[in-house]
């Protein structure tokens, strides 16, 4: 067997992307591989323990309201597990937090670690399809 058809030397190089940098550039090539993307089971973690702690509850009572166990709510706050819409919709009504303004924080922190700006202001094209009237 020859080189080209071994299957050892002939596997695809499993490295990462490597962008190389400017010849007159800085130094060593750049890694394109993001190490900082963003999870989403570890924002909705996050917004979840923020939420449950600011309301100064334990785990053990909102685990016991939303029907899940300790150590699985446990797991979804630290960003372990992935919770499923069910699941979240339970923990959010054990806290008497509505699902969509913990969707919307989770959102927000994901827009910011983008880079996207977010608005204070309730967009133009909304206001005209509500036809609502600033003044």
């Amino acid at each position: 067997m020859n080189n080209t058809t071994h299957p050892r030397t002939s596997r695809p190089n499993n490295r990462m992307p490597v962008r190389q940098a400017p010849a007159a550039g800085y130094g060593a090539a750049v890694d394109t591989h993001r190490q900082d993307s963003v999870l989403l089971r570890r924002e909705i973690g996050e917004v979840l323990r923020s939420v449950r702690q600011h309301q100064g509850r334990t785990l053990r009572e909102v685990s016991s309201q939303a029907r899940v166990s300790l150590g699985y709510l446990s797991e979804v706050e630290r960003g372990q597990k992935e919770a499923s819409s069910e699941l979240l919709a339970s923990i959010c009504q054990a806290l008497d937090a509505p699902l969509s303004m913990v969707l919307r924080e989770v959102s927000d922190r994901v827009a910011l670690s983008e880079g996207v700006a977010i608005p204070d202001t309730v967009p133009e094209e909304l206001i005209r399809q509500q036809g609502i009237a600033l003044r």
